[in-house]
């Protein structure tokens, strides 16, 4: 990726709260030259989507560079984090707290035994 290129995309999450205890963590995707215009890019279009729906953007933006073509299976999103936390520990500390609003497909399992 060059940083020059104007055609490069990017999925940025951003994290949003809704009412006192509801947050949303949204990923879009915007074209961009390099990822401080893409944080820029996404952190109007958060501003924009919190007004619509009567939120509040926190100002946290991640992004990373697409290098899939866009597409069915394309990657848009990814982030890395190290920890010591076992497979199961990692999974309920940060995904399967208890209080997603998520559904589930198939029987009823554990969020983290259906990521396996």
């Amino acid at each position: 990726m060059q940083e020059n290129d104007a055609s490069t995309w990017f999925g940025v999450r951003c994290v949003f709260r809704h009412g006192e205890t509801t947050y949303e963590e949204r990923i879009v995707i915007v074209l961009a030259a390099d990822f401080a215009g893409a944080i820029a890019k996404a952190e109007v279009e958060a501003a924009a989507y919190a007004d619509d729906v009567d939120a509040a953007y926190l100002g946290l933006a991640q992004a990373d560079a697409l290098f899939d073509d866009l597409g069915d299976g394309a990657e848009v999103f990814s982030l890395m984090r190290d920890s010591d936390l076992t497979p199961d520990e990692y999974l309920d500390a940060f995904f399967s707290t208890g209080d997603e609003r998520e559904g589930g497909v198939g029987p009823s399992q554990h969020s983290s035994e259906l990521s396996r």
